[in-house]
């Protein structure tokens, strides 16, 4: 399968190397590079690329809210938006590239194994369609009942005292199985221990958001009032995981 990709890159030498490497890739149509933010959004309306490799720092309008900006046009147009990889030589920038579900982010200076890396990541979203979770149910006690649960019902678990509680989309299950029992059975679907007391569904984070010391808070999808703590330890895992979502 082919796919379009673009370069939104401010800095001659870089978009001009980074042309070069993505030319040698027989499935990749590499349409005209953009210097700017503004450019890169009329040139996404011109080509309707699949890929986009853009700086974070660019002239006139970031790459972030280039970024933003595209999502935005292609729902408005009902089109499917394109993948993001971002370029940059700061690593703060990470967690709003994350925010945008961006399917990478390269520190300069990187190399072309690690490119190729990235690229991998690429045709395994483009060609691999996401697999729905089915088939699994989880048999959870709650109190004097048993809750039949899909693994995909779950936003989060969290402990409270001597009990987990459960949370769904609208309501909340106190049971006495253990996070690490329900972490165990949760394996194969993505869900990560954030936190010693906290067990996630990656596919609800809507925003990552710096705390202190290397740490972080989640905010989760229509759970906006609630902010789950992420461990230093579990930081690096939570990055590496959503990179591979």
């Amino acid at each position: 399968m082919k796919f379009k990709a673009l370069i939104a890159e401010d800095e001659r030498l870089a978009r001009e190397e980074l042309a070069y490497q993505l030319q040698r890739e027989k499935d990749i149509i590499l349409c005209p590079s953009a210097e700017n933010g503004r450019q890169l959004l009329e040139w996404n309306e011109k080509y309707e690329p699949d890929v986009i490799f853009l700086d974070v720092e660019m002239p006139v309008l970031s790459g972030i809210e280039a970024a933003r900006k595209i999502v935005e046009q292609r729902r408005k147009t009902n089109k499917p938006k394109p993948l993001f990889v971002f370029i940059t030589a700061y690593e703060e920038y990470a967690v709003e590239a994350f925010g945008i579900e961006a399917v990478d982010y390269l520190l300069k200076p990187y190399g072309v194994e690690r490119l190729r890396e990235t690229l991998g990541r690429i045709r395994s979203r483009l060609n691999e369609p996401p697999q729905p979770m089915h088939g699994a149910k989880l048999l959870i006690e709650d109190g004097e009942k048993m809750v039949v649960l899909h693994p995909g019902e779950i936003y989060y678990a969290a402990k409270i005292d001597r009990w987990i509680e459960i949370y769904t989309k609208n309501e909340r299950i106190q049971t006495k199985m253990t996070l690490q029992k329900l972490e165990k059975k949760l394996s194969g679907y993505p869900f990560l221990r954030t936190h010693r007391s906290y067990l996630v569904n990656l596919d609800y984070i809507q925003e990552i958001v710096p705390w202190f010391n290397g740490a972080y808070n989640l905010i989760l999808k229509g759970k906006k009032e609630v902010k789950i703590p992420v461990s230093r330890a579990a930081a690096k895992k939570l990055f590496e995981r959503l990179q591979n979502v």
